[in-house]
């Protein structure tokens, strides 16, 4: 068997950040040093690594940091980096470092990144982390169930005041092409209307009369959740209000989804993300993404993972109105 090249391994964050990517560099860096390789953080994502912002990482660098959401390394977005140029730039900024390998924790447009780095002859591997859960060569992503848990938090405590106030409550979550946090956050706290970006919708028949059909029977509030790519908050509110009479009230959640504590869900998923991750350089195997398949970690072809298409079908959404 050949002997490992590999000696020198670099850690990045990028895009967005998302509850769980600690734990993934955490797992990383003490898994990889318990493998034998030497670790190192690339601090504000692909911007840190033209910039030369790296430093050598200990297990107890890593200590303390599994529970705290947002992430360590920082992350920043690189114009630069998007030019040919600048990717050349980076594999000789690693080559300066010494470094022989490169895992990046991030969403498809960190992994389109990685795939030209490899395309230049960089050892990479790929650990999904976006809220979005849009990557779609992959059943999860680090930091959705997070996400989701904390648009659910809010929209029970929003439930209690319109409840009280017999209002409308429409409520934005994060999701500008992917509607897969309003589509869980709507079914888990029983929202009449969820509308994402995958299905069009009609507002005469698939929201106004929802709701009012909702007070005939006899209901006391009512939950719209939307996703940002699917319409505002606020200008929904506005049209719902002037059509149906019934008070209503916007909120977007924003950011708040991204912050906060990780799950338990995110810190095992990160966890062993990162064990396999660095399995797969142990191997000798790079040029890949981490993904989940059927329920199980599995190991793909960055280049073909990216390739692959998500979506939410309007069938999977239609079904939903049963339990409204």
């Amino acid at each position: 068997m050949a002997e490992n090249k590999i000696k020198r391994i670099g850690i990045l964050t990028s895009g967005g950040d998302a509850p769980g990517m600690n734990a993934a560099v955490r797992s990383l860096v003490r898994s990889g040093i318990h493998a034998g390789f030497e670790m190192y953080g690339i601090y504000r994502g692909y911007k840190g690594l033209l910039d030369g912002e790296i430093s050598p990482l200990g297990t107890r660098d890593v200590a303390e940091i599994l529970h705290i959401g947002g992430t360590l390394l920082m992350t920043a977005r690189s114009k630069e980096f998007m030019e040919k140029a600048g990717q050349k730039k980076a594999k000789e900024m690693m080559n300066a470092y010494g470094l022989d390998a490169l895992v990046v924790v991030g969403g498809d447009g960190s992994f389109r990144g990685a795939l030209a780095l490899s395309e230049l002859g960089v050892p990479v591997i790929g650990i999904p982390a976006t809220i979005d859960n849009d990557v779609a060569s992959s059943e999860y992503s680090i930091g959705f169930d997070t996400a989701m848990n904390t648009a659910l938090e809010a929209i029970d405590k929003i439930r209690d005041t319109s409840s009280s106030h017999e209002r409308c409550s429409v409520i934005e979550v994060m999701g500008r092409n992917a509607g897969h946090i309003a589509f869980g956050v709507g079914v888990s706290c029983g929202a009449e209307v969820i509308l994402i970006p995958e299905v069009k919708y009609d507002l005469d028949k698939d929201v106004y009369k929802v709701i009012l059909e909702g007070r005939n029977i006899g209901k006391r509030h009512y939950i719209v959740v939307v996703a940002e790519g699917a319409g505002s908050a606020i200008d929904l509110s506005k049209k719902i209000e002037d059509f149906t009479g019934i008070e209503t009230r916007p909120t977007v959640l924003g950011y708040l989804q991204r912050g906060g504590s990780p799950t338990v869900r995110d810190r095992i998923m990160a966890s062993l993300m990162g064990m396999k991750a660095i399995e797969c350089l142990s191997k000798g195997k790079s040029g890949r993404l981490i993904v989940v398949k059927n329920g199980i970690l599995k190991d793909i072809d960055i280049a073909k993972g990216i390739a692959e298409k998500k979506t939410i079908d309007a069938k999977e959404l239609e079904k939903t109105k049963a339990l409204f």
